[in-house]
């Protein structure tokens, strides 16, 4: 085992080269560890080595989820036959920039990476039926141009708020310029109601796009089944409640719903998806 600081190698990747995705737990549909954990099981991706959780997350307390207590983990992943590099983590809660700048040290140091890929979600007001998209920003003009052939929205032009903190994700690709890694942000939108769940919509268009993007040749025929499964669980829970029918007909129609019945319909479906099962 090899130890630098905040972060313990347990073996070296033997990589000339690579391309690291990071994904990030804790985030809407839980995408991060849906798709990372799809990519180290489809590419039979092994851990490498993590990031210490003692200086980026308070240990007085664990997040419970599902009643499991959870432990911080930020743990590296390598796919040595595509060259590929998983950082699944926790988001850390404090010193950022240290965090941050441990991974990079990583990607650069131990695994040559020339490529970022860093999977957000976001929450949108549409309804599940709507087509997902891909947003990208991009760390240089270089790296914009060279994702021109894929099916992605290249003109979203996020900027931090006035008084503000930088989302991690931006403050990540902000620092991997520095360092002359061409990174890119992805973001998809995922429907409101289903951000405490899981959207395997959102899950196949970032699959899709790595699928291309890095020659990965992987059959994702199971996705459509997981998505059929989920339209079908939401089309029942239509069918018994007029009332979950008419707000997804509205947001259908591009029309807004009031605070009080996005809380209403994000219950009803939370409530129909765990009698689902």
């Amino acid at each position: 085992m090899s130890q630098s600081g905040s972060v313990k190698l347990h073996s070296e990747p033997a990589l000339s080269r690579s391309s690291m995705l990071v994904g990030w737990s804790e985030d809407a549909g839980n995408l991060g560890e849906e798709v990372t954990e799809y990519l180290n099981r489809a590419l039979r991706g092994h851990e490498f080595g993590e990031v210490d959780p003692q200086s980026f997350f308070p240990l007085s307390g664990v997040a419970v989820r599902k009643d499991v207590a959870r432990v911080p983990e930020s743990k590296f992943f390598v796919c040595p036959s595509h060259a590929i590099v998983i950082f699944r983590s926790d988001p850390p809660r404090s010193e950022w920039y240290g965090f941050l700048d441990s991974v990079l040290d990583v990607a650069e140091h131990h695994c040559h990476s020339e490529q970022l890929y860093i999977l957000g979600a976001m929450v949108s007001f549409s309804a599940h039926t709507a087509p997902r998209q891909l947003f990208v920003v991009a760390n240089s003009a270089e790296a914009k141009e060279g994702l021109s052939q894929y099916d992605l929205v290249t003109d979203m032009d996020y900027q931090t708020p006035p008084g503000q903190r930088p989302t991690l994700n931006s403050y990540l690709l902000w620092i991997a310029k520095g360092r002359r890694i061409s990174g890119v942000s992805l973001w998809i939108p995922i429907p409101f109601y289903l951000v405490a769940a899981e959207d395997p919509q959102a899950k196949k268009k970032a699959l899709l796009f790595f699928n291309d993007r890095l020659n990965l040749k992987m059959d994702l025929s199971d996705l459509d089944r997981e998505i059929q499964d989920q339209n079908e669980k939401l089309a029942r829970a239509r069918s018994r409640s007029t009332e979950i029918d008419d707000y997804i007909r509205r947001l259908e129609g591009n029309l807004m719903l009031t605070d009080e019945e996005n809380r209403e319909l994000i219950r009803k479906i939370e409530q129909a998806l765990s009698e689902e099962g």
